[in-house]
């Protein structure tokens, strides 16, 4: 067996994917693909790294809320300061939830705060509150650095991407700067290659930076996703990888490419090894044509970095 992704048992998935890589990277065959064409993006929350019992993002939000509503006691009163103040998450969770099953009922009122939470901080100072956060933080169920919650098969497939000339993109729903610091550290894909929801920006002349504005620039998911792909590479991606139905629109734009692979982690493991698991979100995903599932149960045989 080959030494390429280690932590993959050898089942059809890991097949596939190898044989994938192999078939384009090829230039005697018929699926051969110049390497400037190898375009792979992958989703974040819930693809490389967990995203249950809340999205890392929201974690962190969730300290500014609560810092937010003891200053203005007021703030309590209404959502999502108020699961914030009181510990109850559950309003959070099922905003999400109700958003991959198409129901967007609280999701402004969701993006409304998160835009609200920056606006004003320049960039700069936005970066220093989310490097603290990373430094300190420990994920709400594992009691682990969130360095440690990351997938480690799809670590190992990045890199055996990139080692047969892949360039590999984050695009992901979560928003851009506050994945950048943690992508290139844990992924090794650079501030430039993340993709992801924007926040409003301006430049302040009188101070010489840029700020954030308290609005929402664009929202990075589901048909939002192949349009911000080809924005920021020109290309079609020859390979994607989500877990979600938001990610369905991304998957299908690769699947264009005259040879793709659309892969889908399934969260099927229910052994402790890693999230609890879980379908919903997903459920068009899973048995959309043409896309490869990956069973966390069946295709890892590690799910988190050993150390």
């Amino acid at each position: 067996m080959s030494d390429s992704l280690p932590s993959w048992r050898d089942t059809a998935t890991r097949t596939a994917i190898l044989d994938f890589v192999a078939a384009v990277t090829d230039e005697g065959g018929p699926d051969f693909v110049a390497p400037e064409a190898r375009v792979a993006v992958f989703d974040n929350d819930g693809t490389l790294w967990t995203e249950k019992p809340l999205v890392t993002q929201l974690h962190y939000l969730l300290e500014q809320w609560k810092a937010a509503a003891a200053a203005d006691p007021s703030l309590a009163e209404r959502q999502p300061y108020q699961a914030a103040a009181s510990g109850e998450l559950s309003w959070l969770a099922a905003a999400v939830d109700k958003h991959y099953a198409g129901d967007d009922s609280d999701l402004g009122i969701l993006i409304g705060a998160v835009a609200g939470t920056s606006g004003g901080m320049t960039v700069d100072e936005y970066a220093a509150s989310v490097a603290e956060f990373y430094r300190d933080a420990r994920h709400l169920t594992l009691g682990t650095p969130y360095s440690q919650a990351i997938y480690q098969p799809m670590v190992e497939l990045i890199r055996h991407l990139e080692a047969n000339g892949f360039t590999t993109y984050i695009v992901s729903g979560g928003e851009r700067d506050f994945m950048r610091p943690m992508t290139e550290a844990n992924y090794g894909i650079p501030a430039e290659r993340v993709v992801g929801t924007g926040l409003g920006l301006t430049y302040d002349a009188e101070t010489n930076s840029v700020r954030y504005a308290p609005k929402l620039a664009f929202f990075d998911d589901g048909p939002e996703k192949p349009v911000r792909i080809w924005m920021r590479t020109g290309r079609r991606p020859i390979l994607a990888a989500g877990n979600s139905n938001g990610d369905l629109p991304m998957l299908r734009f690769a699947q264009g490419s005259p040879r793709s692979l659309a892969l889908l982690v399934h969260h099927d493991d229910d052994s402790g090894r890693g999230d609890a698991p879980y379908d919903k979100g997903a459920e068009q995903a899973l048995t959309a044509d043409g896309v490869t599932v990956i069973s966390v149960r069946d295709d890892w045989s590690q799910v988190f970095p050993t150390g």
